[in-house]
């Protein structure tokens, strides 16, 4: 269901503002990921998407009770695949991308000059190749901030060498589209190492080093041009799976065992629906202490007991031929156990979302009786 208006989450999470606004980081690949909504309507969109932070992304988007509208990728990366194809399946979302990448499953083929909307705020589309021909900056209506991709980093810049590059096209980009902007346009870049979040206009017309203070554009296609930097090493992976938009290959099958859910924190969890409806399967741990699990509190039937101070020395008790889910009360206790569980190399393990306290609320039965 599209919300007509924000959650009082969402509104708290803003701080009373009307936009919300969340930079995301993967480690690994040192990209950036931004989610943006519309408060008043709980409307959003989210930039730089990466497939393996899929579940975190989609987890705090959920939380927040955020309606997503777009997901935009600045260019098609050659780092890391981005999770738009992904983001779309569980959201409904559309896909935008500059049309110039020509890439597969993209809704929304963004050109110069286009305004990308969610509630009453747009971004505006800025094409800024030179990085590769088809990157774009995106840039919020009040011109508060941008989302530059990789066409200008924190002191920095995107690479020219390979994937359509050209340093006097990216010297004009962002001179023209980025240097354009007021002074005080807070620009938060697609990538950084040394972590950096956020710059400004004025402090990379001041300091960047490529091409701020007096430097020229003679001055900045001699440096890019002899940079001599490697070849990015997942560019075989990225580009392909770009190119898709992030769908896996056909016949890449990922094994699910459940419909997980992850929790913001990363916990995968499972919604009582679903664990009433496979107990026949499943290995249901409750990790209360005696006195709750024989009281008037109830239990799932069939439960095994394992008390949480005694998880990690009596894991080896839980049988390994079914998923595991674990339960407590509340969710909180069982929440640790499952860390605990999925750190000693259970694979199939997951947190009952809400504990029992959730489940006799949606009406499943418990029963009362002696600890096994």
């Amino acid at each position: 269901m599209v919300p007509t208006s924000a959650s009082p989450l969402l509104q708290a999470a803003a701080g009373g503002g009307a936009l919300l606004f969340r930079q995301l980081f993967d480690a690994p690949t040192g990209t950036f990921t931004y989610l943006l909504a519309d408060v008043p309507c709980g409307e959003g969109v989210l930039i730089d998407p990466v497939f393996e932070q899929h579940e975190r992304d989609l987890s705090l988007i959920r939380e927040l009770g955020i309606h997503l509208v777009v997901c935009l990728d600045t260019h098609a990366h050659a780092d890391h695949v981005t999770g738009s194809w992904l983001m779309q399946q569980d959201t409904g979302c559309t896909i935008a991308l500059a049309a110039a990448a020509r890439a597969e499953n993209v809704n929304q083929p963004l050109q110069h000059g286009d305004r990308v909307s969610y509630g009453g705020r747009h971004l505006e589309v800025r094409s800024t190749p030179g990085h590769t021909n088809g990157c774009m900056s995106f840039v919020l209506d009040d011109q508060s901030m941008a989302f530059t991709g990789d066409a200008l980093l924190v002191r920095g810049c995107g690479r020219c060498d390979f994937q359509q590059g050209n340093a006097h096209t990216l010297w004009r980009s962002i001179t023209e589209q980025i240097f354009s902007l007021p002074e005080a346009c807070l620009l938060y870049p697609g990538h950084d190492y040394t972590g950096r979040t956020v710059t400004s206009v004025a402090e990379e017309k001041a300091f960047n080093a490529r091409l701020g203070g007096s430097a020229s554009e003679r001055d900045f296609v001699g440096h890019m041009e002899n940079m001599k930097l490697p070849h990015p090493g997942r560019i075989a992976e990225a580009l392909p799976g770009n190119l898709r938009s992030g769908k896996p290959r056909v016949g890449v099958t990922p094994v699910i065992w459940a419909p997980l859910q992850r929790s913001y924190a990363g916990l995968p969890e499972l919604a009582p629906d679903w664990v009433a409806e496979h107990l026949g399967g499943l290995t249901i741990l409750d990790v209360r202490s005696a006195e709750e699990f024989e009281g008037p509190d109830g239990r799932i039937a069939g439960s095994q007991w394992i008390p949480l101070p005694e998880l990690e020395a009596r894991s080896g008790e839980i049988p390994t031929g079914k998923p595991a889910v674990v339960v407590c009360h509340s969710g909180s206790r069982s929440a640790l156990a499952t860390q605990q569980l999925l750190k000693a190399g259970l694979s199939q393990v997951a947190n009952l979302r809400g504990g029992l306290s959730r489940w006799g609320d949606e009406g499943y039965p418990l029963e009362k009786g002696n600890a096994n």
